[in-house]
């Protein structure tokens, strides 16, 4: 039998340093133990309010907004492993770029960004154990599991902030990524618009859609090199849904390789032949600008050395 814990109602006001957070984010950080699915049922329902109103979980925090929780029944939460001696070598020679606001390494694939849902240990919980005189890191968006590539972390809440205003602002902060295809990519299909929205199966499985009554998606790409039967390219994310590259390639008839929930499956399993073991997508550049200064800063993360094994196959 699952064991609970029993919280009173719980009572939060919301300072500068948590100023800005999505409602469902900053609940889930304080929550601990509880599902998803709970905390949206609560928001729904209108049982969880700011301000003493019904809000949504997309709302952005205010300073001093009042959120009031009602009691409830937790499953305590995973106790949070240590990183083992090889994962917190691998996390330090990741890193690409450091200051004093901001780390954005080269995330590896198969590590989750964060724990939850059966996971205790992701990147940010390690690199707050790696840096523990750090006061504050905070993950500014997030990969897929096994996504590779560029991971923003912010080292303090104000340019956590800054991060946050630039990816709500298409094009302030530029995202590209590398990823191969199934099939020939048209060179004339440079973008695909069109909007997505987030399901979730029976199962509990998430599963993103075309639906348009969903959120506008437009992702730009670009051909870098044609092979047999695939094509390697460029894709720059212009706004930052679930899936979105996945989900727009699959729409355009491409899919990419080693995408078990939205790719194809014989052409996968000719991938995975030739050494292929995981999804071919990885974030390769992150670009933007500082506040204040407007110095652009551009870090790029080069292909992993599994994928470009891969291009060296006849694919």
């Amino acid at each position: 039998m699952p064991q609970f814990a029993s919280i009173a109602l719980q009572h939060f006001i919301v300072v500068p340093e948590q100023a800005n957070q999505r409602l469902d984010n900053f609940l889930l950080t304080r929550l601990k133990g509880l599902p998803k699915s709970c905390l949206y049922r609560l928001l729904r329902q209108g049982k969880i309010r700011v301000n003493q109103k019904r809000s949504k979980p997309a709302y952005r925090l205010q300073i001093n907004d009042s959120v009031k929780v009602p009691s409830l029944k937790l499953t305590p939460p995973l106790q949070i492993q240590q990183p083992s001696l090889s994962l917190q070598t691998l996390l330090e020679k990741s890193i690409l770029f450091e200051d004093s606001n901001l780390i954005v390494i080269n995330k590896p694939y198969g590590i989750a960004v964060h724990g939850g849902s059966g996971i205790n240990l992701g990147v940010i919980e390690a690199m707050r154990q790696l840096r523990p005189t750090q006061r504050y890191l905070e993950l500014a968006h997030r990969l897929d599991k096994d996504t590779s590539g560029c991971l923003l972390i912010a080292k303090k809440p104000a340019f956590l902030r800054h991060l946050h205003a630039l990816l709500r602002e298409s094009n302030h902060i530029e995202k590209t990524y590398l990823t191969l295809v199934a099939g020939h990519w048209p060179s004339t299909l440079q973008s695909v618009n069109l909007p997505l929205r987030k399901n979730q199966l029976s199962s509990g499985e998430r599963i993103v859609k075309i639906d348009q009554n969903g959120k506008s998606s437009l992702t730009k790409f670009r051909v870098l090199e044609y092979f047999q039967h695939s094509t390697l390219l460029e894709a720059q994310l212009c706004t930052g849904r679930t899936h979105q590259i996945r989900v727009h390639t699959q729409q355009a008839l491409h899919p990419i390789a080693g995408d078990e929930k939205y790719g194809n499956k014989l052409f996968n399993q000719s991938l995975r032949k030739l050494g292929l073991k995981r999804l071919f997508l990885h974030a390769h550049q992150v670009r933007f600008a500082l506040p204040v200064t407007n110095q652009p800063i551009c870090v790029q993360a080069a292909l992993p050395y599994d994928l470009q094994a891969v291009l060296q196959q006849p694919i």
